[in-house]
């Protein structure tokens, strides 16, 4: 089969290697236009634009997916089916039914729990034990399609999304090669989505801010569900504190306010909730870098009583 394949960020990238090392028929690869990135603010190329250019495929960015000038570009190329991995964008009826074999999209949960654009990040942050890749027919509503073919894989309780990236984006690239090979052989029709389905919005700079009137254990699963990006944070001093590392302490938090530094030492800094204790391992200062906790307090002492998430 003629592949086209759609896909940005890292997470698509062992996709499209995948599909490459198998021997698929690659015509071309599309991918979001480079944008500014990092301090500096630097033209930045995606990373499957990169992993496309070293395999030497044609990459097409286009600014809007449904411009007709590259609806007509994909005519031409004439897929006989599109993968779709994390691309970013919504894709018009046009490309949605152009292939012969419609588009199949690698998503990052069991559908239909976590439909929508930051899976990865939602299943860590409201303390999911399992989640998984689906691989579904693309229709027209937001991760709507007929499953195709899913696996579960567990999340323990110090896994982080970097963790969980990491896992199912190769999951995703091994479940692909599957489809695609059923599909070919004419074996996989589909079936349609069953159970109660829950949404992961696209993360907000709110979504970052640490609430300490929260329990330890919900603030826990923020923490590692923001690391390695784009990271936890609190206030300290007036500064901004990113948190990438805790412990939860099963100890009463009572007579404390949330937020209150109570201890600091070499296991970490101890901060109360509205239930439970918070031991910080890691951390970053707003400027500095990132450090255990017991090299960040013997630069930055942290005077008795202070509160953190105060300016």
């Amino acid at each position: 089969m003629r592949i086209v394949f759609m896909g940005t960020p890292d997470f698509a990238v062992p996709t499209l290697q995948a599909l490459v090392q198998a021997g698929h028929d690659l015509t071309a690869v599309v991918t979001q236009p480079d944008r500014p990135r990092g301090r500096g603010k630097k033209e930045a190329a995606p990373p499957v634009k990169v992993a496309a250019q070293t395999y030497q495929i044609p990459v097409f960015q286009p600014g809007r997916v449904k411009d007709p000038e590259f609806i007509e570009v994909l005519k031409k190329i004439s897929p006989e089916i599109i993968v779709v991995a994390a691309y970013g964008r919504i894709l018009p009826p046009a490309i949605l039914y152009l292939p012969v074999h419609g588009c199949v999209n690698v998503h990052a949960s069991l559908l239909p729990k976590y439909r929508g654009a930051a899976p990865l990040h939602r299943v860590v942050i409201n303390g999911e034990r399992e989640t998984g890749i689906t691989i579904m027919r693309m229709d027209e509503g937001m991760d709507t399609g007929a499953i195709l073919l899913r696996e579960a894989v567990p999340i323990s309780v110090e896994d982080n999304v970097g963790i969980v990236h990491d896992n199912l984006a190769a999951l995703g690239a091994r479940l692909l090669l599957q489809v695609l090979n059923l599909i070919g052989r004419g074996e996989l029709a589909g079936t349609p989505q069953t159970g109660e389905p829950s949404y992961a919005p696209m993360l907000k700079a709110e979504d970052e801010i640490v609430e300490w009137s929260r329990p330890a254990r919900q603030l826990h699963n923020q923490i590692r569900g923001m690391d390695p990006w784009p990271g936890a944070r609190t206030i300290l001093l007036g500064r901004a504190l990113k948190l990438w590392r805790a412990v939860v302490l099963d100890e009463d938090a009572a007579g404390h306010l949330p937020g209150q530094v109570l201890a600091t030492g070499r296991e970490g800094i101890t901060v109360a909730t509205v239930q439970g204790l918070l031991l910080l391992k890691e951390l970053q200062l707003q400027g500095g870098r990132r450090m255990s906790a017991a090299d960040f307090v013997r630069g930055n002492p942290i005077p008795a009583g202070t509160v953190l998430g105060r300016n």
